[in-house]
């Protein structure tokens, strides 16, 4: 059920989020320094053997079968993430709270189409439909992390900057590809941080709802993701009928099923019932 927030529970929250200053102020300075660290770099083009997967078996007349199909799963989450947080499936304190739900699990959907053109024919100029709805939803959900522990009102006054950013860093990246000086790093920072935040994030700030060992497991999968999508090759090799890159997709959709069950599970937080 989608419930408002009373005045009464407006005060509690806001009490139980006292001389939480100090705490957004460590936030504020570690995303400083993520971009300093970002700036300092140098340029990072797209290495050209990030498209050579191991795996690119044909498939009913598919061209790299399995990593176009495993997109599919997001594209399952991703409508019934959207069908649960706009139908009232879910408890929220404050019913804007469902916004960056909705642009996050968007972004899941649209990454099922977006990473399957891309594995039809890897490329750059197709790598950008895998990676718009991606920025996108990396910023929904660290959105959505800030609407639930530290303030609605802050995080819908970043969502759609956020948002904004992150597209703006896959059109940095694919102009700067295309002018001979290809740069990842806006695009890498806007991946990166947010999740590297979360852990901070769920340390920092007290839990408005129950469930927060489902933000934990979806880290832990993604994490996972990420190592199977480096060990394309290995997993391979170790396994003979699945890469690692397909692997990535399979894992990462499972992270964001666990997040799904957790949105759907979840209740209030003791601490934050009126």
């Amino acid at each position: 059920m989608t419930t408002g927030m009373s005045a009464h529970e407006g005060a509690a929250a806001r009490a139980r989020r006292g001389g939480a200053a100090w705490r957004v102020g460590i936030l504020v300075a570690t995303a400083v320094l993520a971009v300093a660290k970002a700036c300092s770099t140098a340029r990072m083009p797209q290495p050209q053997g990030y498209y050579q997967f191991v795996d690119g078996r044909s498939m009913l007349g598919v061209d790299n079968a399995l990593n176009v199909l495993s997109n599919v799963p997001f594209a399952a989450i991703g409508a019934a993430g959207l069908l649960l947080v706009l139908g009232g499936g879910i408890v929220f304190r404050d019913r804007r709270e469902r916004w960056p739900w909705t642009v996050f699990f968007a972004g899941v959907a649209l990454t099922s189409a977006g990473s399957a053109w891309f594995h039809l024919a890897p490329s750059n100029d197709s790598l950008v439909w895998d990676r718009l709805p991606m920025a996108v939803g990396f910023m929904g959900l660290f959105a959505a992390l800030v609407a639930e522990r530290i303030d609605v009102g802050v995080a819908l006054r970043l969502l759609w900057p956020l948002v904004a950013a992150g597209i703006g860093t896959v059109v940095y990246w694919i102009l700067s590809e295309h002018a001979g000086a290809g740069d990842l790093r806006p695009y890498l920072l806007v991946q990166y941080y947010p999740l590297a935040a979360i852990p901070l994030v769920l340390v920092l700030f007290p839990p408005a709802y129950t469930g927060t060992a489902g933000w934990i497991a979806g880290l832990g999968l993604y994490g996972a993701a990420k190592w199977a999508e480096a060990a394309d090759g290995r997993v391979y090799g170790a396994l003979g009928f699945v890469s690692g890159h397909t692997l990535k997709h399979l894992l990462a959709a499972g992270g964001i099923a666990a997040l799904l069950v957790m949105l759907r599970r979840r209740r209030a937080a003791p601490g934050d019932l009126a």
